[in-house]
């Protein structure tokens, strides 16, 4: 089986890359990184610490997409339209772990599904997607007296806030709740905001340092406190999920999955 990775020189698809090689009957299809990276042209594997294997890295996805089975998207946003559009072309499965995306991009990633088949998560760590589990289920046994904040923490270098995977807690415990998730969730808290409204979800974002990842949710009630806690000491758990989406998605039809989907939760 054929993957190829997007953004293959950054951290995460280096270790990416090292996850495809290391894994009996993945073969690593190419990367591709953005226009004007330094290490366009560069081995993909001699990036990611391997020996050469003769694939360079490229600025063009299109070269990527005619060889690949499936291909693992850890990108931005910007750049999925043109990424669905080529999986489609070509009949390439998708792995989709971008995050950011707003309501158009996400109707665009569901139609692209009708013709392809699309995992898209927003943490592919197993742990991660035990506690969206979790989270809708204490949600739908605990009523509004218990209020819901979600705090995530991740590294200086991360662009959106809060996480996708703190959202996806947020729509987990909204879901468990039967409450739609858009009426309830605040984003952010500044100034003089009120009392709190009963049902609402609410988020907190920190950055700092080099922070791989740490999600908890809080069930606030009267004279006693619920948390459900996440921490993530590396990204490798990301990139073994990943693979693990990547090859059991190539036994699917056309549709949009999820990693809840991929671990038969």
């Amino acid at each position: 089986m054929k993957i190829g990775v997007v953004g293959c020189a950054g951290r995460m698809g280096q270790m990416l890359v090292q996850e495809i090689i290391n894994t009996d009957g993945c073969e690593l299809a190419g990367g591709t990184e953005r226009s004007g990276h330094p290490l366009l042209g560069k081995d993909v594997a001699s990036v990611a610490g391997f020996d050469p294997c003769g694939l360079f890295i490229m600025d063009s996805a299109v070269g990527l997409f005619e060889t690949a089975d499936t291909v693992i998207d850890f990108s931005l946003p910007a750049a999925t339209k043109g990424h669905l559009d080529l999986a489609v072309k070509f009949g390439v499965k998708l792995v989709l772990g971008t995050t950011g995306h707003e309501p158009d991009q996400i109707k665009e990633i569901a139609e692209a599904a009708k013709s392809t088949t699309i995992v898209k998560a927003m943490n592919f760590s197993i742990g991660v997607n035990v506690l969206f589990a979790l989270t809708e289920k204490l949600a739908g046994i605990l009523d509004d007296d218990y209020d819901i904040d979600i705090l995530e923490m991740h590294h200086k270098h991360k662009v959106d806030a809060p996480s996708g995977t703190a959202l996806g807690l947020g729509e987990a415990a909204a879901e468990g709740r039967r409450a739609n998730f858009a009426d309830v969730a605040v984003r952010g808290r500044d100034g003089i905001t009120g009392e709190r409204k009963a049902g609402d979800i609410g988020f907190a974002s920190l950055r700092g340092g080099d922070v791989v990842g740490d999600h908890t949710v809080v069930f606030a009630g009267d004279g006693e406190r619920v948390e459900l806690i996440h921490k993530a000491a590396s990204r490798v758990i990301f990139s073994k999920g990943a693979v693990r989406a990547a090859r059991w998605v190539s036994n699917q039809p056309p549709g949009l999955y999820s990693m809840q989907d991929v671990l038969g939760f």
